[in-house]
């Protein structure tokens, strides 16, 4: 039995079977984690950044997330994990040399290469296309490739020359393995934090409880020293007034304030040369004659 035009009909395209499974191309799926922001799906430009988890984020995308939680975004789920600036780190990458941009192949005249990574190791020269293991130090933020770790086995920075430790290596999109250790390390991070957080506010909280006691007993101190000295000097000046203290401690106030009233002019231990300095002196006063009739700013002045 045939169709139109004489065709004859296969089993396949009759009955239908059992639907095969989807397959996920590989490149498509390298390329989505290598050459594209987890959280916008938008192509990957400097600054870069990635979490503790090792997931790569434009940074322009991840503060827009951070100032407005509430927004809805498709893979809000990847950045749930990051609650601060200080959660990401801003990536240190090599540029590769053979990288020409993304118009390379606007003719379409030439082979375009899929595989061809924007960066790459400064140390062994492998590009990050997600062929090759790549992991950054979570202390500089400086991108290497694992093979270069591991045939130069140091614990200084290649690149920039900080040192660092085994747990500041970060592995980039890597698998779940190296996810769930990540994820690990994070929460064993933050924990230290914050205890040490706890540790600063006690320790603050203990030198303000002892710093307030101990100036309240260096007031009492004082006040009580004020007191006794006051009540010391009220004695020795009611001792030696005795039973007309009053009128003796008026005559001594009065006899200091009349000494310190005593004018510059009837001290005879000073000279003349002296006493001519102030306006007090003979010199100063002018007669009538040198009297104005009319008075200025400076009545001395003539």
């Amino acid at each position: 039995m045939g169709c139109d035009g004489g065709t004859i009909p296969k089993r396949h395209e009759l009955v239908k079977g059992p639907k095969k499974v989807e397959k996920v191309d590989k490149n498509a799926e390298l390329a989505a984690k290598w050459k594209y922001c987890a959280l916008s799906q938008e192509k990957l430009r400097r600054p870069i950044v990635s979490c503790e988890l090792g997931r790569l984020y434009n940074k322009d995308a991840v503060i827009e997330y951070l100032l407005d939680k509430s927004a809805d975004r498709p893979n809000a789920e990847a950045v749930t994990h990051i609650r601060g600036t200080k959660d990401i780190k801003e990536l240190n990458l090599t540029d590769n040399p053979v990288w020409e941009g993304e118009r390379r192949n606007t003719k379409g005249d030439r082979y375009e290469d899929i595989h061809c990574g924007m960066f790459i190791c400064p140390v062994v020269g492998l590009e990050m296309n997600g062929r090759h293991r790549f992991c950054y130090l979570h202390s500089c933020g400086c991108v290497f490739s694992d093979r270069a770790l591991k045939e130069v086995k140091t614990e200084i920075c290649h690149k920039c020359g900080d040192p660092f430790q085994d747990s500041d290596v970060v592995v980039l999109n890597g698998t779940k393995e190296d996810v769930e250790k990540l994820r690990e390390k994070m929460e064993q991070r933050r924990v230290k934090a914050k205890a040490k957080k706890s540790k600063k506010s006690k320790a603050a909280e203990s030198v303000s409880t002892s710093s307030e006691p101990k100036d309240d007993t260096q007031v009492m101190v004082a006040q009580n020293g004020e007191g006794q000295s006051g009540n010391e000097s009220s004695q020795s000046v009611t001792d030696a007034a005795g039973p007309s203290g009053s009128s003796k401690g008026s005559m001594a106030s009065s006899s200091s304030l009349s000494a310190s009233k005593r004018s510059i002019q009837e001290m005879e231990e000073k000279s003349e040369a002296f006493k001519s300095l102030f306006t007090t002196h003979s010199s100063a006063k002018r007669t009538k004659d040198q009297i104005s009739n009319w008075v200025t700013h400076t009545p001395y002045h003539f």
